[in-house]
């Protein structure tokens, strides 16, 4: 149950309608983290905002989604390993592509890298080793890459951490956190 009430766009008022229908166009529907997180609608507005911007970055669509993926799996976010692999079987993840991005692996050398370095920047805290640093660019991620790796990991860390303060109902598909190697 949800410690937090859910916003529907009925109930909703002012600028918290405004951000609902925003994300109704933008995803087609609204998953249960946005409705919980429309109670404050400035932080909606920052998620949808920085969300937004980072759409328009360098990074692939897939590697987005898989960040995302290895960033609820390092937070511990069941919602968000559960939506996010939803999602990334929508992009064409394999479920033992699932499973290995989850362990931040993968076939790509590129992928793999990010990955890693997504794991190390939330068990660091951002404080990453210059040896991190150096195989991230050894894997011809440049500095332009690594900071939206290092954005989306904030973006996805704030969505982690609002789940696990709101506790909202899960509306995809469950998928527990912890995965076999």
């Amino acid at each position: 149950m949800s410690r937090m009430p859910l916003v529907t766009p009925d109930a909703a008022q002012g600028e918290a309608a405004k951000l609902l229908e925003r994300t109704q166009q933008q995803l087609g529907r609204i998953p249960n983290l946005y409705a919980a997180m429309a109670n404050a609608p400035a932080a909606l507005a920052g998620y949808l905002d920085f969300r937004a911007a980072l759409v328009r970055g360098t990074l692939s669509t897939r590697l987005r989604e898989q960040l995302a993926l290895v960033v609820a799996e390092a937070n511990g976010c069941e919602y968000c390993v559960s939506a996010h692999s939803f999602r990334g079987s929508k992009l064409g993840l394999s479920e033992p592509e699932l499973v290995a991005t989850r362990n931040a692996q993968s076939a790509d050398p590129a992928t793999a890298a990010a990955l890693r370095f997504a794991v190390e920047v939330v068990a660091t805290h951002g404080r990453v080793s210059d040896a991190a640093l150096a195989a991230v660019r050894a894997a011809s991620h440049d500095d332009k890459a690594i900071g939206e790796i290092v954005a989306h990991v904030a973006l996805n860390t704030f969505s982690n951490y609002f789940n696990h303060v709101a506790t909202p109902e899960l509306d995809f598909p469950r998928v527990a956190v912890g995965h076999e190697e």
